[in-house]
Parts: structure tokens; C-alpha cells; sequence
């Protein structure tokens, strides 16, 4: 029995259908519909009328921004060590950051729990330090695996010619390396910072009370308000569609920055 390619598409068609486009539609319906199944345009209005939803919204930002600021920060010092340095054990070291990747997420933040609480004892006397800890704990690997794969791939003979030429070390990483990191660095933006903005899990194992965009949209749901779950949640997905688009721009345009140097 012969299958064309088309075919063997099918599967995979099916399951877009049933777990991508039907839960899409959902939220659509709910979110623009009343208790009545009447269109309405309420749900909307009330997302930016309220003053508690507006702040969620701007504590998730902060959240996330923070938490993206940090691991970047430690990611791509630890990024480009690994894979400039001639260490034979570079690998090794690399697979020391994945590793904890591969335990399951709650026994991770509970050890961390148990740390934090030794260090500061009332963990509730720091809830968005705790909290920014424990996600940059969580999503580092993230950010370190694309600028590591970017800068290792990067042609080192660049970086001797700009030497060569006369550029010092610190003009060759901002003229040189830096620039061709960006695609990496985007991609670690990406993976960060969209997650960050919605694990409410860690704020709850963390002892921090305060809701995300994450915590509201499951709120809403538990509370039977599938309309205001459905219209944040579609605003959500219209913020992180947005923001894969600029990045995937800002990728493209780091490419070709790096083609011209």
C-alpha cells in the first residue's frame, strides 16, 4: 500500500485541527460572547477599564523583564567562555547547565525553596526576589544554550583579522562577536521572556501571592468566568505573537548586519 506525501500529512493536519485550531475558536467564541451567547465587546472593554487586570499585566512585564535581564546577563559571559576558550572539558561543562533540565520542575523549586528559606527564613519577606531567583534558576538554560550554539558556530578567523588589523579586544567583541551573537541572543530573549511572563507556578511555590498574567487567566477559568479567561488569554497570544514577530525581524536584520561585517 502506497502513501503520497500528501497523505502522510494527514496525521499531522488532524491534530492541528483538534488541538491548535479548535481551542483557537474556543477562546474566540467565549471571549467576544456574554452569558447569553450574544456578541459583546464588554470582556474587552473590562480588561482595560480594570485597574487590578492593568496591574497583573504590568507586574507580569516587570517580572519577565527582570528575570530576561538577569539570566542574560550571567547567560552570555558563561556562553562565550564555553565556546571561545580552548577547554577540552568545555562540553562537559555546558552539559552541567542542561542537566538540571532533566529533573522534574517541581522537585527543582522545591530545593530551591529549601535554600532560600536556610538563607532568609520568612520566604514571604521577598516574594518578586524570590521569585526572580527562582525563574532565572529555571530558565538560565535557556538562555545560555542559543548564544553558546551561536558564538561556537561563529568563524574565528574574523576575530583574528580584526585583531590583525589593529582592533583591541574589547572593539573586536563590540564590532565583532557581539553583533554576530545577536540572533542568539534573540533566541534567548524569546525563550525567557515569554514563559516568565506566565509560570505562576514558581510565585506559588515561592510564597508570592501576587498574580500574573498566568495566575489571572487561571483564576478566571476556576471562578466559571470562561469569558474574561478567554479574552486575556487571546491578548496574551496576540502580545506573544507581536513579540515573536519583532524578534524574528531583529533576528533577520542581526544576519544580515553580520553578513555586511
Amino acid at each position: 500500500m502506497r502513501f503520497s506525501r500528501k497523505s502522510l500529512g494527514i496525521p499531522y493536519a488532524l491534530f492541528l485541527l483538534i488541538f491548535v485550531a479548535a481551542p483557537l475558536l474556543f477562546l474566540f467564541y467565549y471571549a467576544f460572547t456574554d452569558g447569553q451567547g450574544q456578541f459583546t465587546l464588554a470582556n474587552l472593554l473590562h480588561f482595560f477599564s480594570d485597574p487590578n487586570t492593568l496591574g497583573t499585566m504590568y507586574y507580569s512585564f516587570i517580572i519577565a523583564i527582570v528575570t530576561t535581564a538577569v539570566c542574560l546577563l550571567l547567560a552570555y559571559p558563561t556562553a562565550y567562555i564555553l565556546a571561545t576558550t580552548s577547554m577540552s572539558r568545555g562540553p562537559v561543562i555546558l552539559m552541567l547547565f542542561v542537566l538540571p533540565m532533566w529533573i522534574n520542575f517541581s522537585l527543582r523549586i522545591t530545593a530551591l525553596k529549601e535554600i532560600l528559606s536556610l538563607i532568609e527564613g520568612n520566604l514571604a519577606m521577598y516574594p518578586f526576589l524570590n521569585t526572580v531567583i527562582g525563574m532565572t534558576y529555571d530558565f538560565l538554560p535557556f538562555m545560555i544554550l542559543p548564544i553558546y550554539t551561536t558564538i561556537s558556530r561563529m568563524d574565528g578567523a574574523l576575530r583574528e583579522a580584526a585583531m590583525d588589523l589593529g582592533a583591541g579586544r574589547v572593539q573586536t567583541f563590540l564590532r565583532i562577536t557581539l553583533p554576530l551573537s545577536l540572533p542568539g541572543i534573540i533566541s534567548g530573549v524569546s525563550m525567557v521572556f515569554l514563559p516568565a511572563m506566565t509560570n505562576y507556578v514558581i510565585l506559588d511555590m515561592l510564597y508570592n501571592s501576587t498574580y500574573i498574567m498566568g495566575s489571572l487567566i487561571g483564576s478566571y477559568f476556576s471562578a466559571y468566568n470562561w469569558h474574561g479567561g478567554s479574552l486575556i488569554s487571546l491578548i496574551l497570544l496576540a502580545l506573544i505573537c507581536v513579540f515573536t514577530f519583532l524578534t524574528d525581524t531583529e533576528d533577520e536584520g542581526a544576519v544580515r548586519g553580520g553578513a555586511l561585517l
